[in-house]
C-alpha cells in the first residue's frame, strides 16, 4: 500500500448505519410533530451522546411499559422488541411507532416462520442484549441461545433432528463462523438463514478495521460500552495485535496511549455520530498527531423508509 503520509487514519465506512439514522429520525420527527415528551422503550440506539441529546429535546427512555402514561406516543428502539411487549403496548391507549431496524425485523420474520414450521431455533447472540431479547421473544419456546462454541454441545436437542439457526445482527463474523461450524458438526440437518443475519453495516465496519489495523500501531473505536457492534470492532483490532480502546467521549482519550505510537487508526461503531468521531480526532491531534487521512472504502448508500404516519 506504500507509505502513507498520515498520523491518523480513518476507517471507511464508519459511524451511523441506515437503521440507526432512521431510528434517530423517527424520534426527532415524533418530537417535531407531537411535541415532548415522547417515550422510547430502551435506548433508541446504544450511544450515550445521542441519548443525551434526544433526552434534552424531550425524549424519555424507559424500560417498563408501565412508565408510559396513557395517551402518549411510544417508540420501540432500533433493537426490536418481543411479541409480548408489542401485544401489551397495543392494549394501551398509545400512539406507537416502531423504530426496529428492518434488518432485525428480517430475523424476527425468519424466527416466526421457522417456529410455525415446528423447527427448533438456535440463536447466536449475547444474553441480555435487547436485540436478543426481542428476537427470542418472537416465539413461545423452542428457541435456544448460544453465546460461545462450548454452548453448542449443551443444547438439549437431538443431533438427528432438523434444527435452524439465526444470529444477532451486530456480532463478529469470525466468532459466529466458529459457532456455526460447531452447529453444523453436531446437527447434520441444520437449516441456515437464506442470507446471513449479520447486517451489511456490521460486516463493512469489520472489513474496514481489518484493512486498517496492519497500517497502525493503535486503534481507537468510537462507541459506547453497551454497543455490541462497537465492542466487536475493538475486539477485532485487539485480536489482530494492536492496542485498541473503546471511547464515547473525548475526555476518555488518554495521552499515555499514544506514547511511541506513530500512527493511529480511528473507526466508529454503527451508533456513533460523526461529530463525536471528529471531536475525538481533534483530541488526538492535540497530542501531536496532525495529519488525518481517510482510507478508501465502501460508500454505503442504503436508506430505510420512515414508518407510516411519520413520512413527510
Amino acid at each position: 500500500m506504500g507509505h502513507l503520509e498520515a498520523d491518523i487514519l480513518l476507517a471507511q465506512p464508519r459511524g451511523f448505519c441506515a437503521g440507526v439514522d432512521r431510528a434517530i429520525q423517527i424520534v426527532q420527527e415524533a418530537l417535531h410533530r407531537f411535541g415532548s415528551p415522547i417515550y422510547v422503550r430502551h435506548q433508541i440506539i446504544h450511544n450515550a451522546r445521542v441519548i443525551a441529546e434526544l433526552s434534552s429535546q424531550g425524549a424519555i427512555f424507559i424500560d417498563q411499559l408501565s412508565e408510559v402514561p396513557d395517551g402518549s406516543t411510544l417508540i420501540f428502539s432500533a433493537h426490536g422488541v418481543s411479541a409480548e411487549i408489542k401485544y401489551q403496548a397495543s392494549l394501551r391507549n398509545l400512539q406507537i411507532f416502531d423504530a426496529t431496524c428492518p434488518l432485525v425485523t428480517k430475523v424476527h420474520v425468519e424466527v416466526r416462520q421457522l417456529h410455525a414450521a415446528g423447527i427448533p431455533i438456535v440463536m447466536i447472540g449475547h444474553q441480555g442484549h435487547p436485540e436478543v431479547d426481542g428476537t427470542m421473544g418472537q416465539v413461545e419456546g423452542n428457541i435456544y441461545l448460544v453465546e460461545k462454541v462450548a454452548d453448542v454441545s449443551q443444547l438439549p436437542l437431538d443431533a438427528s433432528q432438523k434444527v435452524a439457526y439465526v444470529t444477532q445482527t451486530t456480532l463478529s463474523i469470525d466468532e459466529t463462523k466458529e459457532i456455526i461450524t460447531a452447529l453444523k458438526i453436531r446437527f447434520q440437518n441444520i437449516v441456515e438463514p437464506k442470507k446471513q443475519d449479520i447486517c451489511y453495516a456490521t460486516q463493512n465496519r469489520q472489513d474496514a478495521v481489518k484493512e486498517l489495523v496492519p497500517l497502525v500501531d493503535i486503534m481507537i473505536v468510537v462507541g459506547s460500552a453497551n454497543s455490541s457492534n462497537s465492542n466487536r470492532l475493538r475486539e477485532l483490532a485487539a485480536r489482530m495485535g494492536v492496542d485498541a480502546y473503546l471511547v464515547d467521549d473525548p475526555i476518555l482519550v488518554e495521552k499515555e496511549w499514544f506514547f511511541n505510537k506513530k500512527r493511529v487508526g480511528v473507526t466508529a461503531g454503527a451508533s456513533a455520530p460523526e461529530v463525536l468521531t471528529q471531536e475525538i480526532v481533534e483530541m488526538i491531534k492535540g497530542f501531536g498527531l496532525k495529519v488525518v487521512k481517510t482510507l478508501p472504502g465502501i460508500e454505503e448508500k442504503i436508506v430505510f423508509t420512515m414508518p407510516k404516519g411519520l413520512q413527510s
